[in-house]
Parts: C-alpha cells; sequence; structure tokens
C-alpha cells in the first residue's frame, strides 16, 4: 500500500491512485478476515451450539461491499479528472513500482487460495481471489502507463482507472453474491452431490432410501440432516446401529469434519419392490429394481416409489 501511494506521489496519475485506493480496502479486508478465522477456530458453546464458523461468510461479505465501495469511488474520482485533467509525470518509474507490487499480490495470493482450498476456509479463499484481484488490475495499469507514456495521451489515465474500477466492483458483487447465499444457506448443490454419491456407492440393503437430506457450512465443518427408511420392524438398538454405520461411513470418505443429524423413518409395503433386503419378514411384494440415489430424490422430503 505504501509502494503504491508512493508511485502516485511521483507520477500524480489517477490510475495508480485506483490501485492505491484498492490497497487500503485489502488492509482493513484483511485484518477484518484475521480476526474473523480466530473467531471460527473456537469450539462450540451454549450461545453458538453449531460453532463460529459462519463468521467466514460474514468477513467475505464485508470485503466484498468494501472492495465494491472502492471500485465506485474509483469510477467517480476518475470520471471528474476526465473532464478536468491534470499533469502526470515519471511514469516509467510508477510503472516499475506498480508491477513489483503485482507481483507480491500474486504470489501471496495463490497461496491463500490454496490454504484456504486445503482447510475449507471461505475467508483465506475470498482474501487469496482479493489480491489476486489486485495483481490483475495492477498489470492492467502498468501496460496503460507504459501506453501513456508512448502516446502521451493523458486522458488514457483516467479511462483505464475507470475500467479498472469497474472491474474492481465486479469482483466485488461476485465476493458478496457467495457470502450472501452461505449466511442464507443457499443449496451447495456440488456439495449435496457428493454426499448422494458417498451414500449411493456405499449404501446397504437395509437402508431402503434417504431423502429430505440438506447440508450446511459452518467454516471448515459440514452439517447434514436427512432421512433414512429402514425396515419398521428394527428394534432401536438396531436402528442406532445402522444410523451409526452412516455416519462413520460418511466422516471416513468425506473431505472434512461433518456432523450428521438422521431422522428414521419405517419402510411401508410400497417400498417392496425396490427394497432388496433378503429373507424380509414382512414383505408384500417382490423386489423389482433399485432406484440410484440422485439429488432430485434424495432432497425431496418423501419417501422414494416407482
Amino acid at each position: 500500500m505504501l509502494a503504491k501511494f508512493g508511485a502516485y506521489f511521483i507520477t500524480h496519475s489517477n490510475a495508480v491512485l485506483t490501485d492505491a485506493a484498492e490497497s487500503i480496502v485489502n488492509v482493513l479486508a484483511s485484518s477484518f478476515a484475521f480476526y474473523s478465522i480466530y473467531l471460527a477456530t473456537l469450539p462450540k458453546d451454549e450461545n453458538h451450539p453449531y460453532g463460529h464458523g459462519k463468521v467466514e461468510f460474514f468477513s467475505a461479505f464485508v470485503e466484498g461491499v468494501l472492495i465494491g465501495i472502492a471500485g465506485l469511488i474509483i469510477i467517480f474520482k476518475s470520471s471528474y479528472d476526465l473532464i478536468f485533467p491534470r499533469e502526470i509525470a515519471q511514469l516509467f518509474e510508477g510503472a516499475v513500482i506498480i508491477g513489483a507490487t503485482g507481483i507480491v499480490n500474486l504470489l501471496v495470493g495463490y497461496y491463500l487460495i490454496n490454504v484456504g482450498k486445503k482447510h475449507r476456509s471461505l475467508t483465506l479463499e475470498a482474501d487469496g481471489k482479493h489480491l489476486l484481484t489486485d495483481a490483475v488490475t495492477s498489470a492492467g495499469l502498468v501496460i496503460g502507463l507504459l501506453l501513456i507514456k508512448m502516446t502521451s495521451l493523458n486522458w488514457l489515465d483516467s479511462v483505464i482507472s475507470i475500467l479498472l474500477g469497474i472491474y474492481i466492483v465486479y469482483n466485488g458483487y461476485k465476493l458478496t453474491r457467495k457470502s450472501v447465499g452461505g449466511l442464507m444457506d443457499e443449496s451447495n448443490v456440488e456439495l449435496v452431490k457428493t454426499i448422494v454419491g458417498i451414500l449411493q456407492d456405499n449404501r446397504q440393503d437395509a437402508w431402503i432410501d434417504v431423502h429430505n437430506l440438506r447440508a450446511q457450512q459452518y467454516g471448515a465443518d459440514l452439517h447434514i440432516d436427512c432421512h433414512i427408511t429402514l425396515p419398521w420392524y428394527y428394534d432401536l438398538n438396531k436402528v442406532h446401529t445402522e444410523i451409526s454405520d452412516i455416519d462413520k461411513m460418511i466422516n471416513g470418505n468425506a473431505e472434512r469434519t461433518t456432523e450428521l443429524f438422521i431422522h428414521a423413518d419405517p419402510c411401508l409395503p410400497e417400498c417392496c419392490n425396490y427394497c432388496k433386503l433378503q429373507n424380509c419378514p414382512v414383505r408384500q411384494e417382490a423386489f423389482h429394481r433399485e432406484i440410484p440415489w440422485t439429488v432430485e430424490n434424495a432432497t425431496k422430503n418423501k419417501k422414494h416409489f416407482q
């Protein structure tokens, strides 16, 4: 940030000021991200029975809003200077400084994204993507500064700044949209597809069907609730054993810690035609065919019928 403001003071370039202003957002957003990651690591307590992981969505939301505000300010400031231009100088020196900061942001951004994916941290991924956005704008800015120096068309300074501002606003919107979806428990189709795939690949004959499946993410942890249809004559100990087996199977195959809340439903005569359970003492209809579990039928709140 200090390097970019130094570049602005020697060039008086609007476009350089644009990049420097976004760096203020970087510092503020990273500070908030640091605190939110600390909160996300706190254990569950009486007031937060699901843990503190959702603060990461709020952190990403704040970062997205700050990015968007910075972009809008840049657009308005550059539009004003396009009408009332000012003298700019030492563009080559400014381009060198901006280019160096862009390389640093590029490396740190990729590092944060990789660590964020490894630990399932939305905050780290958001901060890394923010820095990558900054690196892209810096690269465009370097090209713009060199173009202005070669052509002496100073009005390009404000035009480039406006274009960068629009790009920054767009990235702020994408980040905010993702965080709002997480805060409102928006369905994560890919996540549900993964869980349904694990259940389908490891299904047992007694697990007649799985329905009303929902998944929520709290920080790095997952919370899944669903209904499973079991033979109606199973006693409570047998039902508990089957549900425990599902819990162990999910946590043994999923890539992160998963907490399951499973509601057991008794089977109905209509289930017999797709139930594979051998030697069932209450079967009223022969097995016809298995119904594969998919996102479509596993998420509906009703038993599977042919």
